[in-house]
């Protein structure tokens, strides 16, 4: 998965300003303590994050 998808995934999920927030601001056990913005620093792919993101949040089947 590219990035450009992650991001538009996750903007339509929880909406432009909020995405930042959530990837900026929220500790994820399934990303091994660390937020998304750290996951994807540390190089972790694109897919394996998002999948955090869906074991995590109520993600619709249709961004799944």
């Amino acid at each position: 998965m590219r990035l450009t998808v992650f991001w538009d995934r996750m903007n339509q999920q929880f909406g432009e300003a909020y995405a930042q927030s959530v990837a900026k601001d929220y500790v994820m056990a399934e990303l091994g303590g660390r937020t998304i913005e750290q996951a994807l620093a540390d190089g972790e792919p694109a897919k394996q994050v998002w999948q955090a993101v869906v074991a995590t949040f109520d993600v619709p089947s249709r961004l799944q």
